[in-house]
């Protein structure tokens, strides 16, 4: 972790001398980026330097307690104690700051919800689930945009995909990846039997423009026509387009809008944030030091919580957390379980960084 907040700081501190560069402060959108990488450094890297600074003082007092003078001695030993807990205090926050990963400030995020196995019930948990987060969104003060949509005759969804902006959206959201259960009567059930229906949600950090370099040879660029429920054309100008990455063979569409302009940037903004994902999975195997915290693996084929109707109960099952005020989840409360999961990986952070000195 040192020398991960190592890199952060020097990062810091080079963007600062970058912002001062005649070159960047005449290239507007560089500038841009650098700006709100800066602001998404800034507290982290200033809390860091503040450890940095109570560590030379300890160290510098500790010297005193080793001399020979007396009068000296007594005030430096006098001193240690609340230089120590300041350090302790500082040291927590860090931890704190550090929670989620190394994307965690990131303010801007990318949501796919699909249907699993289950039918058309799980295009309709599908739905649910899109409206849940929407209400978190709308508690939180995040704004959303809807990048995709695959809606289904019965209103449910296939997938939805979903742009997300605003502070501390990733921290938190990046821990709803993975496979999400529902056990309930489903509407169309006369006999009252409780189904077992699926969707999987992946959340993925969205990238600045400088981050992920994409040219138009990159990639493949398909224009069909955007279809609705039941294969209905929704218009029969080829406005939907579909975007196949060569590297990686990423595949993602867009056909939400009625302009194919509108859709092709949509559909590169979730193909940038996919291919940043790929990257970062990519990089984090060659150090074979992935997070290790159960919490955020993010594979979807991972089932990470269960969504019980009749008992009114949601259960994460990564962390033993069973919570019977389903209802009020759903309506937006996502904040208990949310909590509880950051909670379960900060103590994790705490464990393994444990070591201050």
């Amino acid at each position: 972790m040192r020398d991960d907040l190592e890199q952060k700081l020097a990062r810091y501190e080079e963007i600062d001398k970058l912002l001062m560069d005649p070159e960047v402060l005449g290239n507007g959108a560089r500038l841009t980026a650098l700006s709100r990488e800066r602001g998404a450094l800034a507290k982290l890297a200033g809390k860091y330097k503040q450890f940095k600074d109570l560590n030379r003082q300890i160290a510098e007092t500790n010297e005193m307690i080793e001399s020979g003078d007396k009068d000296m001695r007594e005030l430096a030993e006098a001193e240690l104690p609340d230089l120590r807990a300041a350090r302790e205090k500082v040291w927590d926050e860090l931890l704190d700051l550090s929670v989620g990963g190394e994307d965690a400030t990131r303010s801007a995020c990318v949501m796919e919800i699909r249907a699993g196995t289950g039918g058309e019930e799980a295009a309709l948990f599908a739905r649910d689930l899109f409206e849940m987060y929407r209400h978190v969104c709308e508690a939180k003060g995040w704004k959303t945009e809807i990048l995709d949509m695959n809606p289904t005759e019965l209103g449910g969804f296939k997938e939805v995909v979903l742009g997300i902006s605003g502070e501390g959206c990733y921290r938190e959201l990046q821990y709803e990846s993975g496979g999400h259960r529902v056990q309930r009567v489903p509407e169309t059930e006369a006999k009252g039997r409780i189904q077992t229906s699926m969707a999987t949600v992946a959340v993925m950090a969205e990238p600045e423009d400088v981050e992920i370099d994409l040219k138009p040879d990159d990639y493949r660029k398909d224009l069909f026509c955007a279809s609705g429920p039941g294969g209905q054309h929704v218009n029969k100008t080829q406005s939907a387009v579909r975007l196949t990455h060569f590297e990686t063979g990423i595949v993602v569409q867009c056909q939400d809008e009625k302009s194919q302009h509108k859709n092709f940037a949509k559909a590169l903004r979730v193909l940038k944030s996919r291919i940043y994902e790929h990257k970062r999975e990519q990089e984090a195997a060659k150090r074979s030091e992935h997070r290790k915290t159960l919490v955020g693996s993010g594979d979807r084929s991972q089932r990470i919580r269960t969504y019980n109707f009749p008992e009114n109960r949601i259960s994460d099952h990564r962390i033993n957390f069973t919570l019977y005020k389903l209802d009020h989840v759903l309506a937006g409360d996502l904040t208990p379980v949310t909590q509880a999961l950051i909670d379960y990986d900060r103590n994790e952070q705490r464990a393994q960084f444990g070591n201050m000195e």
